[in-house]
């Protein structure tokens, strides 16, 4: 058998910290998206909170002395690609807290597993072992049990979640097949700079432009800050270091934290039949990675 080197051991050993960190921040997705309702429409809040982000990694790139506007031209297509679906995702996403609860707009947005599932599988050619397809089956059963509970499906917000999902695999799919040989940072400013754009676009076009309150810039440089720049970037640097088959099984996790969130900040909890469907979630992860790990 031969040794793993050093540096291969390191980055390996780090995966599961990476994924730790990333399920908290990622797990505040819809919870930003309902604080923010309340300050600012849709629309706004979410063109507010990518503006942020992107004037936050754009002055640290620029520290860096590492802003390069070429890495945009030389991608541009790939760009406006990734920006218009995550911008319509996002969008999506912001709209359908206004009808349905953060916990459950984190359990529908897991229908992604199964799209991702697919594209990693049937587009990038990633293959599963058996074990792992069997994790995959567990993930995946859980999923549909917690999404697509009896009377959630056909509301109008779980509607809205289940299609933002959709754009979000495809994006995910999109930058694990052409994203990954363009330099971290270079991708990561104008990832967020082009969704800012479309986003801006889509605030003008919707007349939803207004002068946020001092509660409303608070809460929307704290999103930007964790769920764009933290998580975002944890998101992409995991994404880079597994399949994405496997990538996506793990962040099922995601939503047993919001869960956790939800009931802390709302006294919200899922019935019994979501708490079948989390349980089988873990015991897939489990199963998956316990498998990767050996």
């Amino acid at each position: 058998m031969t040794p793993q080197s050093p540096g291969r051991a390191t980055a390996t050993a780090t995966i599961p910290a990476l994924f730790a960190v990333l399920l908290v921040v990622d797990s505040l997705h819809f919870v930003f998206a309902r604080a923010l309702l309340p300050f600012l429409p849709p629309e706004m809040s979410s063109f507010l909170m990518l503006g942020i982000a992107a004037v936050q990694v754009g002055v640290f790139q620029a520290y860096r002395g590492k802003l390069r506007w070429r890495a945009f031209l030389d991608h541009w297509r790939f760009y406006t690609a990734i920006g218009l679906l995550v911008a319509t995702s996002t969008i999506i996403d912001y709209n359908a807290v206004a009808f349905i609860d953060p916990g459950t707009a984190s359990l529908l947005s897991r229908a992604a597993v199964l799209f991702s599932l697919a594209f990693g599988l049937f587009w990038l050619g990633e293959r599963l072992r058996p074990t792992e397809l069997l994790g995959a089956a567990l993930a995946v059963v859980g999923v549909v049990i917690i999404s697509f509970q009896p009377g959630d499906f056909l509301r109008f917000g779980s509607l809205l979640a289940l299609i933002s999902s959709f754009l979000y695999a495809l994006h995910t799919a999109i930058v694990k097949r052409h994203g990954e040989g363009i330099d971290f940072g270079d991708f990561f400013l104008f990832r967020i700079a082009t969704i800012a754009f479309f986003l801006l676009l889509f605030t003008l076009a919707r007349g939803q432009m207004v002068r946020p309150s001092p509660m409303g810039w608070l809460l929307a440089a704290l999103a930007a800050t964790v769920d764009v720049v933290i998580s975002r970037s944890l998101f992409y640097l995991s994404l880079r270091r597994m399949p994405m088959s496997i990538h996506t099984i793990i962040l099922t996790l995601s939503p047993v934290v919001t869960i956790l969130w939800s009931f802390a900040l709302f006294q919200s909890a899922p019935s019994m039949l979501g708490f079948a469907g989390g349980a089988l979630v873990i015991a897939g992860v489990a199963l998956v990675t316990l498998w990767r790990r050996a």
